[in-house]
């Protein structure tokens, strides 16, 4: 087990948490601050037992200077401010004798938030390829490390294993609960287990796809990634999104498991993406290209699904965001709601669904962190994870 920040005398000491504030913005406005709320436990812990709380975390993709202008964590702090019910100083510095001046002036119960950890790959990439270096820097801030973000638990940056190999280490409650949920799941006896894999690439879930075959009793595959298993059983898939480098590992999987995995049968089509018509995947012309799965295939699916006890979602039946195409997804939320299914949904774009369609309340957990968890499923392990302090 590793240690948790329950485990530390926090009064007066300098604790820094990396949290994972990687929250959808436009034109500087949080669309959802969902990773924000999901981190103030943590945060409010660390303030009531007297601690100097120093935030750390990346926001989108910094590669050239102008990106920065868009990835500011500045409004994560006026946000944060609001949640906390107190101010939340900000740091403009990542590094440097400003950002040490900063930290060393925290009171007790202070917070400060320092900008965006990835502005440092701007100089030789040195959060995104955990420069030793700045990993000493950030230790030396603190007294005390917290990971509380499970969404780059993956990731093998400076702010996330680096610095707890300079100071004592432990878990916040965000990584605790994501793994102690996930486990629940995973390590259940209950039958049938059910896989429902969507989204569109093929290549980020092959070693997922293996793993959880081993496992499920059937693997329901929707959305833009069921067309190149499709056209790996020679149907025409017309002009739809496809994975021609990953057709021979569909082919072997669907001959190694033919009576595991169940495809669709129907789309919601368009050739000139304004008119939509529903289509048997026998019936594709060449300039066809699938939205959404149908109406046959949410009915068997639906069939496969009244009987399941446990269930992982990950990825989308169709392209959600526009309502024309969402019904799939959001009949399948439907049906694992309705058969009070105990289901994982597995964070990124299916979180972001489940919470746009209405069903953010429905499941026995929503994952914070997409990438994480199919990491955490095929590795029983995240790096991030197995660099903090065990207990003992």
């Amino acid at each position: 087990m590793k240690k948790t920040i329950k485990d530390f005398e926090l009064k007066s000491k300098t604790v820094i948490i990396r949290c994972d504030l990687n929250v959808p913005m436009t034109d500087g406005i949080i669309t959802d601050d969902t990773r924000i709320r999901s981190s103030l436990r943590t945060i409010k812990y660390a303030i009531n037992a007297s601690a100097k709380v120093v935030l750390l975390s990346h926001l989108g993709k910094v590669k050239k200077e102008e990106d920065k202008k868009d990835n500011s964590l500045y409004p994560v702090s006026i946000k944060l401010s609001e949640y906390l019910n107190q101010p939340v100083l900000f740091s403009r510095e990542t590094s440097g004798i400003k950002l040490k001046d900063k930290v060393r002036n925290l009171k007790e119960k202070e917070v400060l938030l320092i900008e965006n950890t990835r502005f440092e790959d701007l100089n030789g990439e040195k959060e995104s390829k955990c420069d030793l270096e700045l990993s000493k820097y950030w230790a030396s801030l603190g007294d005390i490390f917290i990971n509380d973000a499970y969404g780059s638990c993956h990731r093998k940056h400076a702010s996330i294993v680096g610095i707890p190999k300079y100071l004592p280490s432990g878990v916040g409650f965000l990584v605790e609960k994501e793994l102690r949920k996930i486990d629940s799941i995973l390590n259940s006896k209950a039958h049938p287990f059910i896989v429902i894999l969507g989204g569109k690439k093929v290549e980020d879930k092959i070693t997922l796809i293996e793993k959880l075959l081993e496992k499920c009793d059937k693997l329901l595959i929707g959305g833009a990634m069921s067309f190149t298993f499709l056209k790996a059983l020679g149907y025409n898939i017309g002009s739809s999104i496809i994975a021609n480098e990953h057709l021979s590992f569909c082919t072997k999987i669907l001959k190694k498991y033919p009576q595991k995995i169940l495809l669709p049968k129907d789309f919601k089509v368009s050739k000139d993406n304004i008119n939509v018509e529903v289509k048997d995947i026998e019936n594709f012309s060449d300039e066809d290209v699938g939205y959404d799965i149908g109406p046959k295939t949410i009915k068997a699916f639906e069939k496969e699904l009244k009987t399941a006890k446990r269930v992982i979602i990950n990825g989308p039946m169709g392209l959600f965001e526009d309502k024309r195409f969402s019904d799939g997804t959001k009949q399948v939320f439907k049906i694992l709601e309705k058969n009070k299914i105990k289901t994982l949904v597995g964070g990124g774009d299916t979180a972001s669904a489940a919470n746009k369609l209405g069903y953010s309340s429905s499941f026995y957990h929503i994952s914070t962190g997409g990438g994480a968890t199919l990491k955490y499923i095929e590795d029983g392990k995240l790096i991030g994870i197995e660099e903090v302090d065990n207990e003992g």
